[in-house]
């Protein structure tokens, strides 16, 4: 089963989903580990640091964002690490995952009409046509 699995997450709805299905696909081997990946993005991060007194304060603003993902991996009991990248989140992710050769990737989706898709693109839909591996889009 899948071993290695990345979670993809930006602090929404549709991360805390897409962390119950990862945790789903971890219960199937007992030494499956979820690997969060959480990335600040270059576009919100002068912002963040601007309205934010202290880089400790940001960091907690972030693994604020988090929490709902970790609660739902911590109450399955299984083993997780969180990685906090930067950059621009689609190229961020689908780089971290090649790099580090994920059995599989999951990422919750934004839930865009095709016509908001095709004209602005979404993180997700980025993902699934450069990633190497398989990936899982939760709505």
């Amino acid at each position: 089963m899948y071993k290695k699995i990345l979670l993809a997450v930006d602090g929404s709805d549709h991360s805390v989903r897409a962390a119950k299905e990862a945790v789903k696909l971890a219960k199937g081997s007992d030494d499956s580990q979820i690997t969060i990946v959480f990335v600040a993005d270059h576009d919100n991060a002068k912002n963040e640091v601007l309205h934010s007194g202290s880089s400790a304060e940001l960091d907690f603003q972030r693994r604020k964002k988090l929490q709902p993902v970790e609660e739902a991996i911590g109450a399955a009991t299984i083993k997780y690490r969180v990685e906090i990248l930067h950059g621009t989140p689609g190229p961020t992710i689908v780089e971290y995952a090649n790099k580090e050769s994920f059995d599989v990737l999951v990422i919750g989706s934004r839930g865009l009409n095709s016509l908001q898709e095709m004209v602005l693109g979404s993180v997700s839909h980025k993902v699934v046509k450069r990633a190497n591996c398989p990936v899982l889009i939760v709505k």
